[in-house]
């Protein structure tokens, strides 16, 4: 029996966790073309704080969420969360019934079209409709993909959730990454990090993991070739060089930003003569900070290439779907918080410490047992 109004976690306006209200809320229906989705996991992403706190400026000293459509679509009050994971358990119009009882994982997208090669005005469930923290969502049942693998728990699955991992693919994809290439990965210790490594794995890439020496034994069980002391970045260079034979890195996945993007441009440019494709830089954070200054003679001169990445693209999550089922993608899950806890795990999250690797996820109360005590971080905290 579907009930008539459900527990949520709702987002009331700008600002601090104490936006964040834990609340009844109406149950939401599935219109035509939408399945109704029993959330049973939905992993935490950055890009929620920084929405919350309106830290999406395309403008100095602006305070808002990003609009790249032209209009504001995080409007309150929201139910955040983009990397849900649930079971169909009920089907709109022209949807085949048989769905109900699937298990699978959302394709995070608010889509501007159909076109599957290209998104130039990316939104997403969590931020331009109500997402996953919540005990129902309504989502469209073409981007409900089944992941029916018994291996994997459905907290395991919404770790590898679209948000971090078509994050991922579409930097890579953007940069033309080709196997052999030498790919340093920065902020390789969070979700999109650990993606990157094992995406540029499946390709032939050889990622460089960009990191601290406390999370190195496991990022190099991961995939990467090896890990650079973020805390040393004077011999970034040397270092280099020293891991690479004297070659240039062919291309860097930037999730830091600030002042360290100058040094990644100069670990890609010291020899150009060993070089056999253009430098090639593609950002989708700024951690480090929001502002780099860069001498564009530097970027010009030397031909870099830039990407600014947001989400991805229709035929970039089929495919990442397509990996999940097949066992090549491994869940990297750090563990769970109570959906009635998010204010912890914002917490949590926000001053995480060296033992920090991947994603943490969000499980609703009812779901507890089944979902998420397995991965309880709520002693830790």
């Amino acid at each position: 029996m579907i009930p008539n109004t459900m527990k949520a976690m709702v987002l009331t306006g700008h600002g601090d966790i104490e936006k964040l209200e834990y609340k009844n809320v109406p149950m939401p229906s599935p219109a035509r073309g939408e399945v109704l989705v029993q959330v049973t996991a939905t992993a935490k992403n950055n890009t929620d704080r920084k929405a919350r706190e309106g830290l999406y400026p395309t403008k100095k000293g602006e305070t808002t969420s990003f609009q790249m459509g032209g209009k504001p679509t995080l409007i309150f009050p929201r139910i955040q969360g983009a990397d849900i994971a649930g079971h169909v358990v009920a089907v709109g119009e022209g949807v085949d019934p048989g769905r109900i009882g699937e298990r699978g994982l959302l394709d995070f997208n608010i889509y501007a079209n159909s076109r599957p090669d290209i998104n130039l005005a990316p939104d997403y469930y969590g931020h331009g409709a109500d997402g996953g923290y919540a005990e129902y969502v309504a989502v469209p049942s073409g981007q409900f993909h089944c992941v029916p693998n018994e291996g994997l728990a459905d907290a395991q699955l919404a770790a590898m959730g679209m948000c971090s991992y078509q994050t991922a693919m579409h930097m890579l994809t953007c940069a033309r990454v080709a196997a052999g290439e030498r790919i340093l990965v920065t902020g390789a210790s969070g979700g999109v990090g650990t993606a990157l490594i094992q995406l540029c794995r499946i390709m032939g890439a050889l990622p460089y993991a960009l990191s601290t020496p406390d999370k190195a034994a496991v990022l190099l069980e991961l995939g990467a070739e090896s890990v650079f002391d973020r805390s040393d970045m004077d011999s970034f260079v040397e270092r280099v060089k020293a891991q690479t034979g004297g070659k240039p890195l062919d291309a860097v996945m930037d999730l830091v930003g600030g002042d360290m993007t100058d040094r990644f441009i100069d670990a890609m440019i010291f020899d150009m003569n060993a070089r056999e494709t253009y430098p090639r830089l593609s950002i989708a954070g700024a951690s480090g900070g929001n502002i780099s200054e860069i001498l564009w003679t530097r970027i010009y001169l030397y031909q870099v290439q830039i990407f600014g990445v947001s989400h991805g693209t229709r035929e970039e999550a089929e495919q990442l779907i397509e990996w999940i089922r097949g066992g090549q993608l491994k869940p990297v899950l750090h563990g769970a918080f109570r959906l009635s806890e998010l204010h912890q795990a914002e917490r949590y999250f926000m001053n995480r410490g060296s033992n920090y690797l991947g994603k943490i996820v969000i499980v609703p109360d009812s779901q507890w047992e089944a979902h998420g005590k397995p991965w309880s971080l709520e002693g830790g905290v």
